[in-house]
């Protein structure tokens, strides 16, 4: 196992029962007058303590609040059999209804989250003070017409579930992430793992429902994501790294053209291209994505 990387900032761990699901929340700093918290949540597969090197790579430090996405982390799973975004929007409701429930946040988002993000910005924008989503694509339309195979692939793999295969060592894990994402230095990646896995009598299980790779009974309808996202009042910034992960991943499925025209419709919007990252540019640079929040929230 290499080097394991120390924080400059480390969180402090709370738990929360949100909607009745007990939830896990990293915090860092602490309430600074006339600054509103800046609020951070995590992409599918991955855990709050995914912010970490962005936090210890601000200049100033501020109060952020990363939260576990039921199923993820160190948070409750589920008591259905899938996750989607409406049990997320609650979750997040509930949470800043806790957090901030006279003022508006810093909400930021990540790939999953930085959808969540901006529908939420949508629901209650007098909740949301600045926005950032951080390469928050979502997913290609889906025609009604799939319905139907939809429903019965999700019906066939209830019957057959998902399991997540456990690791021998933690270093596997680090291992594992480093395929996923080769610019993620050694040691950063084995503090991750800590994060990402735990240990249970069959080895190192990644900590995440099964569930989650379920096929989702539920349909992905842009045209009702989209009249959410045209009611965002808040300034937003979206950032994506050079590495077009998008095509890379949907290819024809779900074209440029396809997600431009979509982020046209959000009112208020900066971008910004981070140079040598891919889609966890919160990994790749971490420094520079810090320099660029400080100057949008400020």
């Amino acid at each position: 196992m290499p080097d394991v990387y120390a924080p400059l900032r480390p969180h402090r761990d709370e738990f929360l029962t949100l909607r009745g699901l007990r939830h896990h929340l990293l915090r860092w700093g602490a309430p600074r007058p006339g600054q509103a918290p800046l609020v951070m949540v995590h992409g599918w597969m991955d855990v709050g303590a995914s912010f970490q090197f962005v936090i210890d790579a601000l200049r100033e430090p501020r109060e952020v609040i990363a939260l576990d996405w039921r199923g993820f982390g160190l948070s409750d799973t589920s008591r259905a059999d899938s996750y989607w975004f409406p049990d997320y929007l609650a979750d997040l409701d509930a949470l800043l209804d806790h957090l901030s429930p006279d003022a508006a946040v810093d909400l930021l988002g990540h790939s999953m989250g930085g959808n969540v993000a901006m529908s939420y910005a949508g629901v209650r924008p007098h909740r949301v003070r600045r926005l950032v989503n951080l390469e928050g694509f979502g997913l290609p339309d889906v025609s009604p017409a799939a319905a139907p195979e939809r429903l019965a692939r999700w019906l066939d793999e209830l019957k057959d579930p998902p399991t997540l295969r456990p690791y021998a060592a933690l270093a596997d894990v680090a291992e594992r992430l480093r395929r996923n994402n080769p610019r993620l230095p050694p040691d950063k990646a084995a503090w991750l793992a800590g994060h990402w896995a735990r240990e249970t009598t069959d080895g190192f299980v990644l900590n995440a429902d099964p569930a989650h790779k379920l096929a989702n009974p539920v349909l992905y309808r842009k045209a009702e994501v989209l009249a959410c996202w045209q009611r965002i009042a808040a300034p937003t910034l979206w950032v994506e790294g050079s590495d077009d992960q998008l095509a890379r991943f949907w290819g024809s499925r779900y074209p440029r053209e396809d997600f431009e025209a979509r982020l046209a419709q959000v009112p208020r919007l900066e971008r910004s291209v981070l140079p040598d990252a891919g889609h966890m540019l919160h990994h790749d640079q971490p420094a520079a994505l810090a320099a660029r929040l400080e100057l949008f929230l400020a």
